[in-house]
């Protein structure tokens, strides 16, 4: 089997796993070194696959040979594909060759598990290797960690790589004895909790030492398999805010499950990928990293799943009416977070602009205030937009009639037990 050939078949099995962003790092140039890797460029070439995706590294697995038979997987052992292995020098040349084409600004290698997670583990740490030493690639690199590899080669890997991540794959132990018998979460997490302990111990001895060895400087992240088990979005949202606290993850991905293999355990191959709630699920994400709000308080036991006409915060919202309305001239700024259509940047805008002039809604707009949800929620000098008609019992229409991309349609008039608080 030719280069080529290789390449197609290992990039092709790569494309189920979306854990591949390649910021959180910064290298500069170096002198006899070839590539850099910097916040601006973040390794991204500014490419798109024909699904919308935008490319940013070599994607590729090292091979799609796997000794384990996980049910959801395309390169389980049990199933009939083509199989094929790059050795390390033939994938760092082909690296190479490509980032001097500009073809690429990294790499993103993973790999099924060929005879043993360590065999995998050294091959791949064998490619990087001749990346860094031979090549002299100075670019940037993401590389997969397989549960079960010992903690040395875990090591050898993230003094190699920028970014390690470590694949749940399945949100419940339930569902990985049930669709992946061969993994256990007790082998997943553990080279996440060394990961963790090994990047704070390298960036406590680069304080000390300039020249310190650099352990995986851009941290590690994981990903999460939406729609192959019965899991619900709270229970996939307490996972996450879990991970995030204990292993001081970058980030958590989402995968919507595609259906590339017929079992009895899965949904069905005419099933669509479950791709809004992933997008709800990647909302909800950054309401726990970047708004302050717990996984309790998005959903409860009673509402386990997001409304997919209604993004989390609106969710939210719409669950706590008694918060709202709030005033735009007189609400701090986390109060101002939690508002449907007012992000981090709007609201430093708001708190700022309004020390100087009243602020409309017109204003809002060019704070950068989506109004169009905010405007529920809201009051400027204690009123409500002009215009606007709408109840407590019409709001949730009228919130999905924008979740569908329609303008939402006059409601009953304003019930005051709302605004009760707008004076």
């Amino acid at each position: 089997m030719d280069l080529l050939e290789k390449l197609t078949i290992l990039s092709d099995a790569a494309k189920y796993d979306a854990a591949c962003t390649s910021s959180g790092v910064r290298r500069g140039f170096q002198p006899g070194k070839i590539g850099n890797t910097s916040s601006s460029i973040a390794g991204c070439c500014h490419s798109f696959s024909a699904d919308g995706r935008c490319i940013t590294l070599l994607k590729v697995l090292m091979t799609n040979s796997c000794v384990y038979d996980c049910k959801y997987c395309v390169n389980r052992r049990s199933n009939d594909t083509r199989r094929a292995a790059f050795t390390p020098r033939e994938l760092a040349e082909l690296t190479i060759g490509f980032y001097r084409r500009n073809y690429i600004e990294g790499l993103f290698l993973s790999s099924g598990v060929l005879r043993s997670p360590d065999y995998t583990t050294e091959q791949m740490v064998r490619c990087l290797r001749i990346l860094r030493q031979d090549y002299a690639f100075n670019g940037y690199i993401h590389a997969k960690a397989i549960p079960g590899t010992s903690p040395e080669l875990v090591y050898q890997l993230g003094l190699l790589a920028d970014r390690l991540s470590v694949n749940i794959e399945l949100p419940s132990e339930a569902g990985l004895q049930t669709l992946a018998p061969d993994k256990n979460k007790a082998a997943i997490l553990r080279p996440m909790g060394q990961i963790r302990d090994r990047a704070a111990q390298s960036k406590a001895e680069l304080v000390k030492y300039r020249h310190a060895p650099s352990f995986a400087p851009a941290g590690q992240s994981t990903q999460l398999i939406v729609g192959a088990t019965e899991d619900s979005d709270r229970h996939i949202l307490h996972l996450t805010e879990s991970l995030y606290e204990r292993y001081r993850l970058k980030r958590v991905f989402y995968s919507a499950y595609v259906p590339v293999v017929e079992h009895s355990l899965l949904p069905a191959p005419s099933t669509k990928p479950p791709l809004l709630r992933e997008h709800r699920l990647y909302q909800a994400d950054w309401l726990l990293r970047f708004y302050g709000f717990r996984a309790e308080e998005l959903l409860t036991e009673a509402q386990p799943d997001f409304n997919p006409l209604i993004d989390p915060k609106c969710h939210w919202a719409l669950n706590h009416l008694e918060q709202f309305p709030v005033e735009i001239m007189r609400a701090d700024y986390e109060t101002l977070l939690r508002v449907p259509g007012i992000g981090p940047v709007s609201a430093r805008r708001i708190v700022s602009a309004r020390r100087m002039a009243h602020l409309t809604y017109e204003d809002l707009k060019k704070l950068g205030v989506v109004v169009k949800r905010a405007q529920f929620f809201t009051t400027c000098g204690g009123r409500i937009r002009s215009g606007l008609r709408f109840s407590a019992a019409t709001l949730a229409n009228q919130l999905e009639s924008i979740g569908r991309g329609e303008l939402p349609a006059d409601g009953t008039p304003v019930q005051l037990s709302l605004f009760d608080n707008a004076g």
